[in-house]
């Protein structure tokens, strides 16, 4: 992520409500208030396609600098509501931070080499918590598996961090992440044959049948 942060105009806000929300939005605003710890709520507005560009390139931990009755605030998104039919903004809150100031956040994480043949990686999240500089917040963090082998867990030393983060809420004292590798070609690390998996799959099918009964006797098919 950038370290020098880009600038966002914004217009303060004097009217409050759902009906000025609206009238921003209709207006290609996004209504949003700015926290920061020792100062009062900053109640602004931005333009739709500028704000929104910036999240979808730099992603929900987006750093910029909200300028505001000319006064240029330094702060990250913390939340962005969406519209559920047309997933444009309706409204974002921004966190006022300070240059050198570490904040915690989740960023997306991805697996990069090659495991060894009939190896698939299982990745129970999609996310890591890390404490790291606000202006250093990577777009996303990369986890080696390189040659890594069936029934392998994943450390931190696997993981690439920028300088100075710190891994948060992982097993062990921040040792073993949530990703292993299992066996691709039937069966897996812990010696089971796919049975318990095929039950399973049997007792889905039995249950869908069993609501699709009941729906037709409820409905009956035309």
């Amino acid at each position: 992520m950038a370290t020098t942060p880009p600038v966002v105009k914004a217009n303060k806000r004097e009217e409050f409500g759902k009906g000025a929300s609206r009238r921003l939005r209709r207006d290609g605003q996004i209504p949003g208030v700015l926290y920061e710890s020792g100062i009062e709520n900053v109640h602004f507005s931005v333009d739709r396609i500028e704000m929104t560009a910036l999240v979808r390139n730099d992603g929900t931990n987006a750093i910029l600098q909200l300028e505001v009755d000319g006064k240029q605030l330094l702060c990250m998104v913390k939340h962005v509501d969406q519209n559920v039919l047309t997933l444009d903004i309706d409204h974002i809150d921004l966190l006022g931070v300070k240059r050198g100031e570490k904040v915690t956040v989740e960023v997306p994480v991805i697996t990069e080499g090659e495991a060894v043949a009939d190896a698939v990686v299982l990745q129970e999240t999609d996310v890591l918590e890390i404490e790291v500089d606000a202006l250093n917040i990577p777009d996303e963090i990369v986890v080696n598996i390189e040659g890594k082998e069936i029934g392998d867990q994943i450390f931190a030393s696997d993981v690439a961090l920028p300088a100075g983060a710190e891994l948060l809420g992982v097993k062990l004292r921040g040792e073993i992440l949530p990703l292993q590798l299992r066996d691709g070609a039937g069966g897996d690390d812990f010696g089971h044959d796919g049975a318990a998996e095929a039950d399973a799959l049997e007792m889905l099918f039995h249950a869908l049948e069993i609501h699709r009964a009941c729906a037709d006797r409820i409905m009956p098919p035309l």
